[in-house]
């Protein structure tokens, strides 16, 4: 997830550790920076503040539900700071101007290399860096190669929700849901792997139909790009071993935190040695980590005067497609991450994995269905990239309906 801190030309960014003083120059460069989105973060938090501090929810739930997530905002902080420093490392852009070069002018070839790619980034480096780190990727070859910008925006932005099912770290709630099953990643993975499977096939049939056939791309073949040379070989090795090393750890059930840790560390201890600049404290996802915080305070509390009943009214009595389906209105209505953390509190362990079909697969309608769309609408408005709405919000309701279909049969058939 981009951070996003403020410009040189404001307050300058001092690397980590550099300065007296570099803190305060950060603070006041965030301060003028906040947006919207970010006061409805903090005041998340605030508001989660108040409940503890008036008793509305017991000190001891509020520090058991903090200590409960710990380990969350220890990974979340970990595979950010990854993916960021591999972004910088230019694995990515070296990554998709390959696969250009790969398809030969073929966009049937290009879509499939574009969709293996997009899926395998979300399953093993989170949907957030598919949306907001691998876009402005497919948005810049794109341009090099004459390629229409919108088809590989929406595959980039549709498989960020729609392919994070299969492994803890594809997604928060992956995380929480695994949490509540006590599986491990192998496990949570074989129940998994079969929605999944359906969740990207349907994904890339509606693709190609809606955006990558010809008659809606409009030219017949594309131009490879011509292949240009990393700046920094050593950070590049670096990047795609820690890369590698943290796929290896989770596959051999390593817990998720230490795993990404592990990574980060290794990457980061490169660019240490070659660009120390670059590492700098806006690696910090702050902003995920406050609404994570606000969220896991606010939620228990709103449950314990009403919520949980009304959550269970919804579900009604183990229907998993009725849990899907549930899952995605209420993604749609309030954002995804709230939407499963309310279902969650009610949700049966057999009822669970369809309301996180639902909040993960389900997600594509509205822009604020998941913090992945809200950053990819703000990266596709930075690049020139123009997104109808109206076809945005119909051909994700399309697409909703027949991932959760397949992926909710997919479950309960294997």
């Amino acid at each position: 997830m981009s951070v996003g801190l403020p410009s040189r030309a404001i307050c300058p960014v001092s690397p980590l550790g550099s300065g007296k003083g570099s803190g305060c120059a950060i603070i006041e460069g965030v301060w003028r920076r906040l947006t919207a989105l970010d006061w409805i973060r903090i005041g998340l938090l605030g508001l989660g503040l108040v409940f503890v501090a008036t008793g509305a929810l017991p000190f001891t739930d509020a520090v058991e539900n903090l200590s409960e997530i710990g380990p969350l905002l220890v990974f979340l902080t970990g595979v950010i700071v990854l993916a960021e420093l591999t972004k910088e490392a230019q694995v990515f852009d070296a990554l998709a101007a390959r696969m250009a070069v790969l398809g030969r002018g073929s966009y049937a070839a290009l879509f499939l290399l574009c969709t293996l790619f997009a899926s395998l980034v979300t399953i093993f480096l989170n949907l957030d860096t598919t949306a907001v780190l691998l876009t402005p990727v497919m948005l810049a070859l794109a341009l090099r190669t004459g390629i229409a910008a919108l088809p590989l925006a929406m595959t980039t932005i549709w498989l960020a929700n729609t392919a994070s099912l299969l492994l803890p770290v594809s997604n928060l709630t992956n995380l929480l849901a695994r949490n509540s099953l006590q599986l491990g990643n192998r496990e949570f993975a074989a129940l998994m792997w079969a929605p999944q499977l359906a969740a990207v096939a349907a994904t890339m049939a509606l693709l190609w139909w809606f955006f990558w056939r010809r008659r809606r791309r409009g030219e017949p073949r594309y131009t490879p790009p011509v292949l240009e040379p990393v700046a920094d070989r050593a950070l590049f090795s670096a990047a795609s071993v820690a890369c590698a090393l943290f796929i290896g750890m989770l596959l051999l059930d390593v817990p998720v935190w230490a795993a990404a840790t592990a990574a980060s560390v290794l990457v980061a201890g490169a660019f240490a040695v070659r660009a120390r600049e670059r590492l700098t404290w806006s690696l910090i996802p702050w902003r995920l980590l406050v609404f994570v915080t606000g969220l896991f305070l606010v939620v228990p509390t709103l449950s314990r005067y009403g919520l949980a009943d009304a959550m269970r009214w919804l579900l009604g009595e183990d229907d998993p497609y009725r849990a899907a389906a549930v899952g995605a209105g209420l993604s749609n209505a309030i954002n995804n991450l709230p939407a499963y953390t309310a279902l969650e509190e009610v949700a049966g362990r057999d009822e669970l994995p369809a309301v996180l079909i639902g909040t993960n697969v389900g997600s594509v309608i509205t822009p604020w269905a998941s913090l992945a769309t809200l950053l990819w609408f703000e990266s596709c408005r930075r690049h020139g990239v123009k997104v109808p709405m109206g076809r945005f919000i119909g051909t994700g309701a399309c697409l909703a309906v027949l991932a959760l279909l397949g992926s909710v049969w997919a479950l309960t058939a294997v």
